[in-house]
């Protein structure tokens, strides 16, 4: 016992101890002091104003200030995405921007780019009106002449009729709108525009129908892409011109133009008129042309001078923001003019966080120095792991059912090997291993370069996962070596087989059987029993034997985990009446099982387990007969029975009673009294807080107890079966890698034709990446977390404690990635 209580304590297996600290800050340093624990990452604050809304607390401006400032910084960052440009990804290296200045300075570049983005729309509007007015004047002239011939005798001018002939050239050319002069009673009017295409279908039907079919309709699709200034999509459009008689219906068609969101534009029918506007509106696009091209220089220099200094300027407003925010978890004390701040620190971490506020208050100016003192706590402290890259994925798995306790049991300890080693029980080929191994050594390879990289959801997991998938490979190809599978194909890699045929011709070998002429296969399983007639029945025995010897074990030592837990919070209640009879409840019965099953691997025997262990129970004075393995065994049956019968009363009456008792005496004459823990008489660790105190209430305790031993008794019968997935999974892979193997790419061998056996090639690659090594893997793996969650960590792991989250300028930088 002295020689367990000796040992040194393991980085892993307990928690950080953690003490309760309050920081007194003047205000002239409390900023500095924040930023430089934030920098440090290592003082969880607690909120000692979650009774008061955001709106109510002390820095509520400043938290308004950045996150106007945050708005501003992603605008900016759009508008450089939209221009195609790419923004620094490191930060530039230069000297610290205060706050005051920076949001100036943002104020300032917001308004030149908004003010830079309305000129350009402004410009841009006007730039395509000019060019639909181009390719309108292009294209309706073609359809004016053919409409020539509807005009009257008199020779009369459409443009006459629709536009008056006092064309002024002064004016501008969108200006002069699609005003007709005085009607001519016998004159053809006309209407031209362009209209995206999407919409023509529509617009000629309802032209058709206000005007009952009075009217002669023409388009012509645009030759060029017109730009939607709200979009920035460039849109295919069509030209129309209408032709029509009377005023009512040029009413009628200029709303439906304007519903339908077309743009009208005036076309005059003589060739010379056309002619002038044409090149006055060539003139004019090219001048909008150079003087969008400098705009649109100008404003990607403005971007490109933004993008410089974007993402320092992100990184220091986040910053700013999470500083702000931890202060408004502190109480302000106006009359001292200060700030009363509590939190949780690692013990280690004390020292660091005293010489930064020390840095902070020199920093500051301040004549008054940080207090900084620790205090007693009433609840539990947070659970805190130093964990490194290799280790993280494998505490996330524990931590994803449940963060240990305060300075409990760790799981995560033992998970690091037994995880992939079940992992690689079910998934057991030594080639598929390979495959696994491959992928696992490029995600580590590339390991700098992706974690510097924005990656999908499935990527991230995956890579975050890699050393879990480095040791998943490597324990696969042990189990493949020792299942003697590759690619479901056995190998002599070992050796000769330990058999050899029957007859000389060995061509019914695997039918008529074989004989074993030398010692056992020296590794792993004999290549001789694949195809064999026993090769099933063998397998299913071998591998479902396993399975409970590695459940047994693996329960034993969840266990032997709780024992250390007592030993850990000086619980000695836990130990002589919960993990005693546990061990002996287990053991007398599936630890019996392991034993008997080794034996028989030992000594060869052909003892039916199933008959000795049901007629256990049943016939437990009968002679056993050919089913006894080893002298005495009818009697120790009799008395693991008798041990087991006893366990289960033992794990449930005694903690119970014995807790009334020490309550009673402690309490003499109180209807009930305040217990600290499951037992009276701990003393806690002078290192840790005080525990919470709960009222005790007998019925309660005895209900709980009466729950856990019956789960406990169930649950040994059910997590002992629960382990055969071991040999359930392990098999269906197995045979599934077969069925791939002999079915698609032997089968397609056999043709001599390259086709064929192309394609079944390519079957099998598929069959084997898609299915053995994704939904394989992942189905093996899921099943090693419920082996895990359940069948382990309900033994010793309460995994009802919350985890150490300290105010972290590098968290807040991860979580934002």
């Amino acid at each position: 016992m002295e020689l367990l209580k000796n040992l040194p304590e393991m980085d892993l297996m307990r928690s950080e101890k953690m003490t309760f600290v309050q920081l007194i800050i003047p205000v002239e340093s409390a900023h500095r002091a924040v930023s430089y624990l934030g920098e440090l990452g290592l003082l969880q604050f607690r909120d000692l104003n979650d009774d008061k809304s955001p709106f109510q607390r002390t820095f509520v401006n400043q938290v308004k200030r950045c996150a106007e400032m945050s708005r501003k910084l992603r605008f900016f960052k759009d508008q450089i995405h939209k221009a195609g440009l790419q923004s620094s990804a490191l930060p530039t290296l230069q000297p610290d921007v205060d706050l005051e200045a920076l949001e100036t300075q943002l104020a300032e570049h917001e308004h030149e780019l908004i003010e830079m983005n309305a000129n350009s729309e402004k410009l841009q509007q006007t730039y395509n009106e000019l060019l639909e007015f181009k390719i309108v004047l292009q294209k309706a002239g073609v359809f004016l002449v053919s409409g020539k011939s509807y005009d009257t005798a008199e020779g009369t001018e459409l443009d006459d009729n629709v536009y008056p002939s006092d064309y002024p050239e002064s004016a501008s050319l969108l200006e002069q709108a699609t005003q007709s002069g005085p009607p001519n009673s016998s004159g053809l009017r006309f209407i031209s525009g362009i209209i995206p295409k999407s919409k023509i279908l529509l617009f000629e039907r309802m032209l058709f129908r206000a005007t009952r079919g009075n009217l002669l309709f023409n388009q012509a699709p645009a030759d060029e892409l017109i730009m939607d200034p709200v979009s920035s999509e460039m849109v295919e459009k069509t030209v129309f011109v209408v032709f029509f008689s009377g005023e009512q219906a040029k009413t009628k068609i200029l709303k439906i133009c304007e519903a339908f969101g077309a743009n009208c534009y005036p076309v005059p029918e003589d060739l010379t008129k056309q002619t002038q506007i044409t090149q006055e509106v060539l003139s004019r696009l090219s001048e909008l042309e150079t003087t969008l091209d400098v705009g649109i220089r100008h404003r990607n220099a403005a971007l490109h001078s933004i993008g410089f200094h974007l993402t320092l300027w992100m990184n220091m407003v986040k910053r700013e923001k999470a500083v702000f925010d931890t202060l408004n978890m502190l109480n302000f004390d106006v009359t001292k003019k200060c700030l009363v701040g509590e939190g949780w620190c690692p013990i280690f971490a004390k020292p660091k966080i005293q010489e930064a506020l020390q840095r902070a208050t020199f920093d500051s100016n301040s004549q008054v120095g940080i207090i900084f003192h620790v205090m007693d706590a009433v609840e539990s402290p947070p659970t805190y792991f130093r964990t490194n890259a290799f280790t993280n994925a494998y505490q996330e798995i524990v931590d994803a059912y449940g963060v240990a306790k305060y300075q409990e049991a760790n799981p995560a300890v033992y998970t690091v090997i037994t995880f992939p080693f079940l992992f690689a029980v079910m998934f057991g080929d030594w080639g598929h291993g390979i495959c696994l191994l491959i992928g696992a050594l490029i995600l580590i390879a590339r390991e700098g370069k992706l974690s510097s990289q924005k990656l999908g959801s499935f990527m991230e997991m995956l890579f975050g996962g890699r050393y879990v998938l480095l040791l998943m490979s490597l324990f696969s190809i042990y189990c493949g070596l020792i299942y003697n599978e590759f690619f479901s194909v056995p190998y002599h890699i070992f050796g000769d087989s330990a058999y050899k045929c029957r007859d000389d011709s060995c061509s019914d070998a695997y039918t008529v059987g074989l004989i074993k002429y030398r010692d056992a296969y020296p590794f792993g399983v004999d290549p001789s029993w694949r195809g064999s007639r026993s090769e099933l029945p063998f397998l299913n025995s071998l591998k479902m034997k396993m399975s409970i010897l590695f459940g047994v074990a693996q329960m034993n030592l969840g266990i032997m985990l709780s024992y250390f837990n007592s030993i850990f919070f000086n619980n000695s209640l836990d130990i002589r009446y919960q993990f005693v009879p546990q061990m002996i409840f287990l053991n007398s019965l599936f630890g019996y099982l392991s034993l008997l099953i080794i034996i028989k691997w030992c000594t060869g025997s052909q003892a039916d387990l199933y008959h000795v262990m049901i007629y256990m129970f049943l016939s437990p004075f009968d002679d056993l007969g050919e089913n006894e393995l080893f002298w005495g065994q009818r009697p120790l049956q009799i008395l693991l029975l008798l041990s087991a019968l006893v366990a289960v009363p033992w794990m449930l009456f005694p903690k119970p009673f014995i807790l009334r008792k020490l309550h009673t005496e402690r309490f003499q004459g109180r209807a009930y009294g305040i217990l600290r823990s499951s037992e009276i008489d701990t003393d806690s660790d002078p290192g840790s807080p005080r525990q919470h105190e709960e009222e005790f209430n007998f019925s309660e305790v005895f209900v709980h107890q009466m729950i856990h031993s019956i789960e406990f008794v169930l649950g040994s019968v059910s997590n002992t079966a629960s382990y055969l997935r071991l040999w359930a999974l392990s098999l269906a892979h197995s045979e599934l890698s077969t069925v791939f193997y002999e079915k698609v790419l032997l089968l397609a061998w056999g043709y001599n034709n390259i086709l064929i056996r192309m394609v079944g090639l390519a079957v099998f690659a598929f069959a084997t990446a898609f299915i053995l090594l994704m939904m394989e893997t992942l189905s093996a793996f899921l099943h090693a977390l419920r082996l895990h969650w359940v069948e382990f960590q309900n033994k010793f792991y309460g995994g009802d404690g919350y985890k150490f989250k300290p105010f972290s300028f590098a968290a807040i930088a991860d979580d934002e990635d």
